[in-house]
């Protein structure tokens, strides 16, 4: 409690008095700031920014001790925390439907890659309209797009069915491809470098590498190879930037497993991570990811499985 006669003078009582309703509902607003009603959501609470990083289509077995991926063996792995564990919700392929569920909890019963124009949902129940009622920003960088228009369909080396939010009709004002909203939220990668020095990125990213530079597509370099060089460039700028050192959190995970349900790769690398190569055999999958996103940015309701699954915050440190 804040007792204001004690360092105010006596004619200024009536002033202090406001002051310190001011001063005390500043404090109320601060603690509950940082409560989240999530699951776990207290190791996760001192995280700002989230970037996701969506590769494709491979096991953990793959990628880890692959001598094709050394940036990830021994820069990111020795740096961040990984789950052993990770796996995309059961019986869920292709591509579309893990992207989806990475956005709302569901795949709407989907179980091909077809785009937009036939696999839309009017429902806005998705992680991008939480975000955006919460007042919380959000942006997805793409390679291969113009920014100029919605990219509702394919422009290889751009695949459509790896950017979930032109899937929601509330994104793209119903398949609008000029619709302002979407254009000016799914973005062309290459402005990330310049929000990342500017300090103008939003607090909630999702980066689309495209089919060449996710793992997905042999595009004259083995995949592996060439999603690792891919991030060995993309990564650096993100871990150096001010978003990700003052309360950032990096994401790294695969959409699918090959052949099965994985284990497929997580990544994830923060400030607040216990790092140093921590990692867990706890069981995780998409709606794992979605939890904890909604957990960092206090939102509610859980979409979906995300009310189910365990969250990502073992990866974290402690604290208060």
């Amino acid at each position: 409690m804040i007792h204001c006669r004690k360092w105010l003078p006596r004619v200024w009582i009536l002033g202090a008095f406001f002051v310190c309703l001011g001063l005390s509902a500043t404090a109320l607003r601060a603690a509950s700031k940082g409560q989240h009603s999530g699951h776990k959501g207290g190791k996760a609470a001192h995280i700002h920014t989230v970037f996701i990083i969506l590769m494709e289509n491979k096991n953990w077995s793959d990628v880890q001790g692959n001598n094709l991926a050394p940036y990830i063996n021994k820069t990111l792995l020795r740096k961040g925390s990984y789950a052993d564990q990770y796996y995309n919700p059961p019986g869920i392929h292709p591509s579309l439907p893990n992207y989806l569920w990475l956005e709302a909890g569901t795949n709407f019963g989907i179980l091909n890659d077809n785009p937009p124009s036939t696999d839309h949902q009017s429902t806005s129940s998705h992680l991008a309209t939480l975000l955006n009622n919460a007042g919380i920003t959000w942006k997805a960088y793409a390679e291969n797009i113009t920014g100029t228009s919605c990219p509702l369909t394919d422009s290889y080396p751009y695949a459509v069915r790896h950017d979930p939010f032109v899937y929601f009709d509330d994104v793209t004002d119903t398949l609008n491809s000029n619709s302002a909203y979407c254009i000016d939220h799914i973005r062309p990668y290459t402005e990330l470098a310049g929000d990342l020095a500017n300090n103008t990125v939003a607090q909630y990213n999702f980066i689309i590498p495209n089919v060449c530079d996710d793992m997905h597509d042999n595009c004259g370099t083995d995949p592996v190879q060439a999603g690792d060089t891919w991030l060995s460039n993309a990564v650096p700028p993100i871990l150096n930037s001010m978003a990700y050192q003052s309360g950032g959190a990096l994401f790294i995970t695969w959409d699918e497993g090959v052949g099965s349900d994985g284990p497929i790769g997580m990544i994830a690398l923060s400030p607040l991570g216990k790092g140093h190569g921590y990692h867990n055999s706890i069981h995780y999958t998409h709606g794992s990811t979605l939890r904890s996103i909604e957990e960092i940015f206090g939102l509610t309701p859980f979409l979906g499985d995300a009310a189910n699954e365990t969250d990502l915050s073992d990866l974290f440190k402690s604290f208060p």
